[in-house]
């Protein structure tokens, strides 16, 4: 796993076709703001990627190819029409940082457990009604943003009781039904 200023220092790419042309050192992808309705297959292909962000397009689904990105350390799909996160994202477990705020996403699989490396987990402006308790393996994890996100004061304690070293931002707290 390289480190966050060793990444910073790869060159970001911001065309697939680019990419393609020189995939072997292909470290990082930036397709966002491309009116992207899904993540495109060739994506999958780039088998050095260390981060990828498509933020701000109408993608709705993120393929279980995914699983294909075993170096993957950064995923950043902010700003789109996600409804789900795959089972699949449990196969990165170079991941650290697992960017989907803004999005329509209801529920966290519990493959969201396998991710040892995850450090930021940020959900805020999301559906999400119950955070799966598997989270609580993920034993790096620092910060989880769930702003934006209706849950009661009995369901706030339940998740600062699985993640007890992780900084978790909340909304007030509504009077709502679990």
């Amino acid at each position: 796993m390289w480190d966050d200023d060793s990444l910073k220092n790869q060159k970001v790419f911001t065309s697939i076709s680019e990419a393609l042309q020189n995939s072997d050192s292909v470290f990082r992808l930036d397709l966002s703001k491309q009116k992207l309705t899904e993540i495109p297959a060739q994506v999958f292909q780039l088998k050095n990627l260390r981060e990828l962000k498509a933020n701000k397009n109408k993608i709705s689904s993120i393929p279980e190819a995914i699983a294909n990105l075993k170096l993957l350390q950064s995923l950043s799909l902010e700003n789109n029409k996600l409804k789900a996160i795959p089972p699949q994202i449990g196969e990165l477990k170079n991941l650290k940082y697992l960017i989907l705020n803004r999005n329509l996403i209801e529920t966290i699989p519990p493959e969201i457990g396998k991710l040892f490396n995850l450090e930021d987990l940020e959900l805020w402006d999301n559906e999400i009604s119950v955070i799966a308790d598997d989270i609580r393996f993920c034993s790096s994890l620092k910060v989880l943003e769930l702003r934006g996100i209706l849950f009661s004061d009995e369901q706030q304690r339940h998740i600062h009781d699985i993640l007890p070293y992780t900084k978790v931002y909340f909304s007030p707290s509504c009077n709502c039904k679990n």
